[in-house]
């Protein structure tokens, strides 16, 4: 009755914090009597970002040959598997890029859809190999002062499929139009 309130805790308290719990299948055999036993390990999975600071080098230095003034960002999106010692694994679903480039004009769709294109190619110049988990998106911040800017978030595999060789206005309309829910 002990384990089961304790696997009863447990669960609630991966409920309360949005994540899933996760318990050995197979309750291990009683141990002998003069050695010990370890309880099985369990772990609550949550979602998380990371930041990747080598591929952040790599695709900043990249991005400054077409844009002098960018700031850039990568980071691993997936899940941590918390246990209950505090330690925790983390498991990259994904990597995704984001670049913020100054402009002084946001209704030039022709500039802004060139550093679309060569956001998406700085990106997948990045060595697969490289790439923890999936492509997933490149998300541009066209920044005119603090209080007005244009956010455009490309999927890496839309671009591939439907965006790559286009370029300027043609891009640029391609993937800011409203998302359909």
């Amino acid at each position: 009755m002990k384990k089961t309130n304790w696997i009863v805790s447990i669960a609630i308290a991966a409920a309360a914090t949005g994540g899933i719990l996760l318990q050995s299948a197979k309750t291990p055999e009683p141990a002998p009597a003069a050695a010990t036993s370890t309880p099985p390990q369990t772990c609550a999975y949550q979602w998380a970002q990371h930041d990747a600071p080598e591929l952040n080098q790599i695709f900043g230095e990249m991005a400054k040959n077409f844009a002098p003034q960018v700031e850039t960002r990568v980071s691993l999106y997936g899940e941590d598997c918390v246990y209950a010692d505090g330690r925790s694994t983390f498991s990259a679903l994904e990597t995704d890029f984001y670049l913020r480039i100054e402009t002084e004009d946001l209704t030039n769709e022709e500039a802004l859809g060139d550093w679309l294109a060569q956001g998406m190619e700085a990106a997948l110049k990045i060595p697969r190999e490289k790439i923890e988990g999936s492509y997933g998106f490149v998300e541009f911040w066209f920044a005119q002062n603090e209080n007005e800017h244009v956010i455009v978030r490309v999927s890496i595999q839309k671009y591939l499929d439907e965006g790559r060789g286009k370029k300027g206005a043609e891009l640029y309309r391609l993937f800011s139009a409203p998302t359909p829910f």
